[in-house]
């Protein structure tokens, strides 16, 4: 089957150009990193099978980060085949400039200018830039799919092999005389690879080392930029000639004065994000839970009394009543929390404004030994570890990379939220919003406190290549987010619910027998009770020493929300019903009981810092290997204990003490810390004598 590959920057809508013409659902986001391998897909052309290959976007074929080499190995293996380059029609003469590099290759390419957004600035004359380029030119719109049909069309034409003009004024004599073997074609490609400097480009054709240095000693160090400047002065007179050029600055929108305003950008999102969280935790998400919960009861209620009639206070209906419906009871009590939150991170995306965020917390990223493509991962973490950690493969640097990987499961993710609003809304009730917003942001500062460890010590960091670019804003379309809601519904149905399901009736086999296989309805004896209360001790000083709570810990290690579906079923309760599992552990009769406010901050603290669920460790493993992903899986138990001794004991003291003590008491100690490290700094800078020469830091005077 002959494939087709599809190129273009990033943010050019060549996902929603694949999902155009092969009819698939690939998720599409205005930042790069979004794809971060070739993806396949057939698709049919007048009755003909094609397999079309959607890239990472790349900006030229020299290749500067993670995603950009990747699309470069796919042009230089297949360059034999079709090429569809999208080009946003608003920023066309940098997306001409990759066109430029295609075309200089000889390969055969077919040019999409893809109108994004309502407001034009280039108005195209398609049949001329074509005969300039040597190349079909097709205008079409892949959101809505004008245009589509012609571009089908245009990609049985052959490209017409041409040589660029601007070629022409530049002296590639000395290097083309290294290559005299290979053909002419092939002498003027090798030519303009080394005049890019471009390692990738002779590495892959199997040039040593030696060879590479070589040859590029024959070109003018200034070489890349000699290209570069051609070709922009090419772009220039064509975008002159073929385009008719509106009066506006495309991305650039007065909104930003205000949002990248660097005393407001902070507060700006953290009250955006407390509006999300209020909206999906508490008002609306609140009252459709709540619904759907009763609904639920209505339907399973006449099942369940079917069952209890036909099998009586037998371990079977407790099997089914508690396992099989509490498991069901639980996802789809939280599911409308869950799909509200993905529904405004992808409206938050859509708008451009997840761009501005990159920017706003890029000076802060690096210092840490991150960089501004951290965020988009670290975000995706608030929705799902698992998926986060598969995009941290764009990062240019493998330390970074190593990283970012370790940092996502300290990002709350979506199967975090059962536990915050059941745990944390017993104690706080109305005020739980505020905890639940502490508890994100804990995750963020601990993620960026560990960053930092890591990078003064055992993975330092080099500088890498960020490019950013502010797409306009933008709203999201019914249709797409219709899309983002079904795929995220399904996604949580099937494979947590599937999880949720599974661990529920292991949980309730362990908790409903003893090691003779004896069936005990209270949980008694039972094998989950003998693991718990073994391992019970390690956690008395974090407050939470009861056997069922660090049983439910136990179970999270395979998906975070079997934690409520757990606890509710050793309090006897079906796990829908969210209010009596709430109140359930405010009672010292039950199994799992909260002595405490302070105990239960520490719990919900671990909860969000220890170790992530299997899927995550699983996902872990296949990006950054074995012996990293168990290094991290040891720092987060590590850390997750130290953190929740710190803030049990530092709320016992407010519970015991009151708030001024003990504020004074901590107040205290933090100047103590802080003037030992500031005079071990002082001394340290006095051991160095002035004007050393082998000193590596400038000493003070």
């Amino acid at each position: 089957m002959e494939e087709i590959i599809l190129v273009g920057n990033p943010n050019s809508g060549k996902t929603t150009l694949y999902n155009a013409l092969t009819k698939a659902n690939e998720h599409i986001g205005n930042w790069h990193g979004v794809t971060v391998e070739e993806k396949k897909k057939e698709m049919r052309i007048n009755g003909k099978l094609y397999l079309l290959v959607d890239t990472p976007g790349l900006y030229s074929l020299s290749p500067l980060s993670f995603e950009e080499e990747v699309s470069f190995k796919i042009i230089e293996e297949k360059k034999y085949k079709k090429i569809i380059n999208i080009c946003d029609r608003n920023n066309l003469q940098r997306n001409l400039y990759l066109s430029l590099c295609l075309i200089e290759e000889g390969l055969d390419v077919v040019i999409a200018i893809n109108e994004i957004d309502k407001k034009v600035k280039y108005k195209v004359d398609e049949k001329k830039l074509a005969s300039i380029l040597g190349v079909s030119v097709v205008s079409i719109n892949a959101e809505k799919k004008f245009g589509v049909e012609e571009l089908r069309n245009a990609i049985k034409n052959e490209s017409k092999e041409k040589t660029l003009p601007y070629l022409k004024k530049i002296d590639f004599s000395s290097v083309k005389k290294y290559f005299s073997t290979f053909s002419l074609k092939e002498q003027e490609i090798f030519a303009i690879k080394a005049f890019e400097k471009n390692k990738n480009f002779f590495k892959f054709k199997g040039f040593s080392e030696k060879e590479i240095e070589e040859i590029f000693a024959l070109t003018p160090e200034d070489s890349l930029e000699i290209l570069s400047e051609c070709r922009y002065q090419f772009l220039d007179e064509v975008i002159s000639e073929c385009c008719q050029k509106a009066d506006f600055v495309y991305g650039k929108n007065k909104f930003d004065k205000i949002l990248l305003n660097k005393y407001l950008a902070f507060p700006i999102f953290i009250l955006i994000i407390g509006f999300i969280f209020f909206l999906t935790f508490f008002s609306l998400g609140a009252f459709l839970s709540d619904i759907l919960a009763k609904l639920l009861d209505l339907a399973t209620s006449p099942l369940l009394s079917l069952l209890e009639n036909s099998l009586g206070d037998s371990w079977i209906y407790y099997f089914f009543s508690d396992a099989i419906f509490g498991g069901l009871g639980t996802i789809l009590s939280f599911l409308p929390q869950v799909v509200l939150l993905f529904f405004f991170l992808s409206v938050l995306e859509d708008s451009g404004y997840l761009s501005r965020v990159a920017f706003i917390f890029e000076d802060i990223l690096v210092k840490v030994g991150l960089s501004g493509k951290s965020v988009y991962t670290l975000l995706m973490g608030f929705g799902c570890s698992t998926t986060a950690i598969m995009t941290a493969r764009n990062m240019d640097d493998k330390h970074s990379k190593i990283k970012t990987a370790l940092l996502c499961p300290y990002m709350s993710c979506s199967a975090k939220i059962p536990i915050y609003t059941v745990i944390g809304g017993a104690f706080f009730g109305a005020k739980n919003i505020f905890v639940i917003m502490l508890l994100y942001f804990l995750g963020v500062l601990v993620s960026l406190a560990v960053s930092l460890i890591l990078d003064k010590t055992i993975l330092k960091s080099q500088n890498q290549t960020f490019i950013l670019e502010f797409p306009p804003y933008r709203l999201s379309s019914p249709k797409r987010l219709g899309n983002i809601l079904k795929n995220n519904l399904r996604t949580f149905l099937l494979k947590v619910g599937s999880v949720i399901i599974a661990m529920n009736i292991i949980v309730f086999l362990l908790s409903s027998f003893t090691f003779k296989f004896q069936f005990v309805q209270d949980g008694s004896g039972s094998i989950l009770e003998s693991i718990g209360r073994f391992l019970s001790p390690l956690f008395e000083p974090l407050g939470f020493n009861n056997w069922a709570i660090v049983s439910a810990l136990l179970a999270g290690l395979v998906a975070k929300e079997v934690v409520v579906s757990s606890i509710a079923m050793f309090n006897g309760i079906d796990s829908s019903a969210l209010e009596l599992v709430s109140s359930s552990i405010l009672l010292p009769t039950s199994v799992v009981y909260f002595s405490s406010t302070a105990s239960v901050l520490s719990f919900l603290v671990f909860c969000l810092l220890y170790t992530p669920c299997l899927a995550s460790i699983s996902m872990m493993n296949s990006e950054i290997g074995a012996k990293w992903t168990i290094f991290g899986v040891m720092v987060e138990l590590v850390v997750a204990y130290v953190v929740s001794l710190l803030v049990y004991n530092i709320a016992l003291a407010f519970e015991i003490f009151g708030f001024l003590s003990t504020f004074f008491v901590i107040l205290g100690i933090l100047l103590v810390v802080f003037s030992a490290i500031y005079i071990f700094h002082i001394v340290k800078k006095k051991r160095c004598p002035h004007n050393c020469q082998d000193c590596s830091r400038n000493c003070e005077k």
